[in-house]
C-alpha cells in the first residue's frame, strides 16, 4: 500500500504502482480529461510517469497551473511543428527547439529556405498531426546505446546535443509509436498526453541562427511559432501583436520626428528637438523625486583605467560586453556601468557613520557591445543613459534604505499609468564575485526588507547580478506586455574589492554596504516604453507640442499670433498652422501628430476673447476663455496629469 497525499493534504491508499493519469482518472473524470502533467514531490512529469512511493502528487491542468501549463504545450508543439516541417521537408537535419517567452522555436538545417509563404502549409500539417491525437511516448536508453543510435542517423546536431547531456541514460520522446516508424526527437520532456491537446498555435516568423551562437558554424533557419491554452486566447495575442505594430517606438518616432537612427553609429540613437523635449521632461521628473529623496547627484567620467574594472570584478564578468581604447599606451575601457565610478566618488574622503546613508545618483551615459543583430530601436542600443544611483549605509540602513527606494519607485510608475507591477527577489548566479556565505547575508536583508514592505514577489533562482541578489521590478502596459525596468541590488563585495571605509561609532573602519538602483533603467529604452504605451498620445506635460492653434482664415492669423504669445508666457508648448488649408485639413493633420489640444480662432472667439477647443480622442468641441484655458492646460502640465480634463461651455 502506498500514500498518494494531494495538495488539499487528503491521502489516497493505492494497493500497487499508479501512474499520474490513473490518480487523475480515480479522482474525476472531469480532472483526468483536462490533466496535462503530474508534479511528483514537485517534479513535473509525464502523466505516464509511474508512482511506486510515498509521495505529493499534484496533477496539473491549465486551470490549477495557466504558467506551466502554457510552457508545456508550447514545448510539445515545437516537437509538433518539428514534425510537420520534417513531413514537408525531408532532408531537414532538427538541431533544438525550446520555449522561450511568448512561444517557442526550432533552429533546422535546410538548403531551402523557409518564407512565410510556408507558413499556411507548415500549420496545415501541425493541424493533421493534432487531429491524429498522437501520444507523446517516451523512452530512455543508455548512453552508449543512445550516442550509436544518433551517430548512425547521422545528424551531427543531436549528437552534439546529446554528448552535452548529462547524465547515464538519454531521453527519447515519439509522437505516436515507436513501432510505427513515427517522429521521434532527443528530449528530457515533460510533454503533453498526445498532440490532441495542442490546438491553439501559429506559425510567426523566421530568423537566422548559429549553433550554440557560434558565428563560424553554418547559419540555421530559426522558425518560431506560438501557442496557448485555447483558441480565444491565442486570437486575443494576435489582436494584440496587430496593436503592437501600429505602436511600435520605431514607426511612430518617425511619424512624430521624435529620434532617428543612421548607419554612422548602429545602437547609437539621434534625439531630434522633439524627443529633447519628452527627454528634458522626464529629466525634470526624476531630478524633482531625487531631491525630494535626499539624493545627491555626482557625474563620473565615460572611460577609465581598464584596471579598475579588473578590480571591481567587472573584467572577468563582463568584459565581452566591453569596449576598449588605448591612452598613451595604456589600456583604457569605455564604462559599461557605472557604479566603479561611483566607488572612486566615495573614496575621494574620509566618511564617519553620521553621513551614512549617503544616496549617490548619477545619470551615466555607458556602452555596452551588443550583436547588430539584437539591436531593436530604443529597446536594445549599445549606448544608454542609466538612471543610476548607489546608496552607502550601514548593515542596520539596508531594510529603511531598500523600503525607500521601492517607495520611489512605486511612486514613478504610479506617475505614468504603469500601476500593474510585479516583483522578483533574483538570487546566486553561477557566475558571481563574493562568498557563499556573503551572498546569503544579502539575499536575506532582501527577503527581510520586502517582508517589512508586505510586498507580494516570486523567486528567479540564479538570476542575480554578478556581485549581489536583486529585486526586479516588471511593468505591464496599456497591452499586457512586461517590461522590467527597475532594479535594487544589494552588494556586500565591491566596497571590500574597491577598500570603501567609513569610521564607525567606536572609531574603527567598516566597509558600507553598498545597494546599486535604477528605476526608469535605460531612459532611452523607457522612452520606447512609454511611446508604446500611449501610442505617441502623451498626457499634456511630455507632449512635445501641447496645443497648436489653427485659424479659420487668414483673416484670423493676428489674432492666432495673440493667443500664442498669451499660451507662450503662461510657458505652454504651442505653434499655430498658418498654411492656407481649410480648417478640416488643419485638424486632420493635428489629429494625425497625436496632439493633445487643437484651438479653432475665427470672427467669433476673436470678438469674444476665446478659442474653440478640440480635444484628442474626443469628438465634441467646447469653447473656451483664453486665459482660462492657458490656466487650466498650465494646471494640467504642472500636475503630470495623465487625461485631458478640459471642459468647457
Amino acid at each position: 500500500m502506498i500514500k498518494i497525499t494531494l495538495p488539499d493534504n487528503s491521502v489516497l491508499d493505492i494497493e500497487s504502482p499508479v501512474t499520474g493519469r490513473q490518480i487523475a482518472e480515480r479522482i474525476g473524470s472531469r480532472l483526468a480529461q483536462d490533466a496535462l502533467a503530474v508534479r511528483i514531490d514537485g517534479q513535473l512529469h509525464d502523466l505516464t510517469a509511474t508512482i511506486n512511493r510515498d509521495t505529493s502528487v499534484e496533477i496539473l491542468t491549465p486551470k490549477s497551473d495557466p504558467d506551466a501549463s502554457l510552457e508545456l504545450i508550447r514545448h510539445s508543439c515545437a516537437h509538433i511543428m518539428a514534425e510537420a516541417i520534417c513531413n514537408l521537408f525531408p532532408d531537414t537535419k532538427l538541431v533544438y527547439g525550446p520555449t522561450v517567452e511568448n512561444g517557442f522555436y526550432y533552429d533546422i538545417d535546410l538548403d531551402r529556405p523557409i518564407t512565410p509563404d510556408d507558413f499556411s502549409a507548415i500549420e496545415d500539417e501541425m493541424k493533421k498531426i493534432v487531429a491524429a491525437d498522437k501520444p507523446f511516448v517516451h523512452y530512455e536508453l543508455p548512453r552508449d546505446e543512445a550516442m550509436k543510435k544518433l551517430q548512425a542517423e547521422g545528424n551531427r546536431y543531436k549528437t552534439d546535443n546529446a554528448q552535452r547531456a548529462k547524465g547515464d541514460t538519454l531521453s527519447f520522446y515519439v509522437t505516436g509509436s515507436r513501432e510505427n516508424n513515427s517522429f521521434e526527437d532527443l528530449c528530457i520532456g515533460p510533454h503533453i498526453p498526445s498532440t490532441g491537446s495542442a490546438e491553439a498555435f501559429k506559425v510567426m516568423s523566421v530568423a537566422g541562427a548559429y549553433f550554440h551562437g557560434d558565428a563560424s558554424e553554418k547559419m540555421l533557419q530559426r522558425i518560431y511559432g506560438t501557442a496557448f491554452t485555447t483558441r480565444k486566447k491565442l486570437n486575443i495575442y494576435l489582436r494584440q501583436l496587430e496593436e503592437a505594430k501600429k505602436r511600435d517606438h520605431r514607426l511612430i518616432g518617425r511619424q512624430l520626428d521624435l529620434f532617428s537612427f543612421n548607419e554612422n553609429g548602429p545602437g547609437f540613437p539621434f534625439l531630434h528637438p522633439k524627443g529633447m523635449i519628452i527627454w528634458n521632461e522626464l529629466l525634470k521628473f526624476w531630478h524633482e523625486l531625487h531631491d525630494k529623496a535626499n539624493y545627491q547627484e555626482i557625474r563620473t567620467p565615460i572611460i577609465l583605467n581598464e584596471k579598475l574594472w579588473h578590480q571591481s570584478g567587472h573584467w572577468d564578468n563582463y568584459k565581452e560586453n566591453m569596449y576598449f581604447t588605448d591612452l598613451d599606451e595604456v589600456r583604457y575601457a569605455i564604462k559599461p556601468m557605472n557604479c566603479p565610478g561611483g566607488c572612486l566618488v566615495y573614496k575621494s574622503r574620509p566618511h564617519s557613520y553620521r553621513e551614512l546613508p549617503m544616496r549617490i545618483a548619477e545619470l551615466g551615459v555607458v556602452h555596452r557591445h551588443e550583436p547588430s543583430g539584437v539591436l531593436h530601436g530604443l529597446m536594445r542600443l549599445r549606448q544608454f543613459t542609466q538612471d543610476d544611483a548607489h546608496i552607502y549605509c550601514t548593515p542596520e540602513q539596508i531594510e529603511q534604505e531598500v523600503i525607500g527606494v521601492i517607495d520611489l519607485i512605486f511612486e514613478t510608475y504610479e506617475t505614468f499609468g504603469l500601476t500593474d507591477c510585479r516583483l522578483e527577489l533574483s538570487t546566486m548566479p553561477a557566475k558571481r564575485i563574493g562568498s557563499d556565505q556573503m551572498w546569503e547575508k544579502a539575499t536575506n536583508a532582501l527577503k527581510d526588507a520586502l517582508a517589512a514592505k508586505d510586498v507580494k514577489y516570486a523567486i528567479n533562482p540564479g538570476d542575480g547580478a554578478f556581485y549581489g541578489p536583486k529585486i526586479d521590478f516588471h511593468v505591464q502596459d496599456c497591452l499586457q506586455r512586461s517590461w522590467q525596468l527597475g532594479t535594487i541590488q544589494l552588494d556586500f563585495s565591491m566596497p571590500e574589492r574597491l577598500d570603501l571605509n567609513y569610521v564607525d561609532r567606536d572609531n574603527t573602519e567598516k566597509r558600507p554596504v553598498m545597494i546599486h538602483r535604477v528605476v526608469l533603467g535605460a531612459m532611452e529604452r523607457f522612452l520606447g516604453i512609454i511611446i508604446e504605451h500611449y501610442a505617441g498620445a502623451f498626457p499634456l506635460w511630455l507632449a512635445p507640442e501641447q496645443a497648436r492653434i489653427m485659424p479659420i482664415s487668414e483673416k484670423s492669423n493676428e489674432y492666432a499670433k495673440s493667443v500664442f504669445n498669451r499660451l507662450q508666457k503662461a510657458k505652454l508648448r504651442c505653434t499655430i498652422d498658418a498654411a492656407d488649408d481649410k480648417i478640416n485639413a488643419k485638424i486632420k493633420r493635428a489629429h494625425d501628430q497625436r496632439l493633445p489640444y487643437m484651438l479653432v480662432v475665427g470672427p467669433q472667439e476673436q470678438q469674444n476673447d476665446t478659442v474653440s477647443v478640440r480635444i484628442r480622442g474626443q469628438k465634441e468641441q467646447c469653447v473656451v476663455k483664453v486665459d482660462l484655458f492657458a490656466d487650466h492646460a498650465k494646471q494640467e502640465a504642472t500636475e503630470r496629469s495623465l487625461h485631458l480634463t478640459l471642459t468647457g461651455n
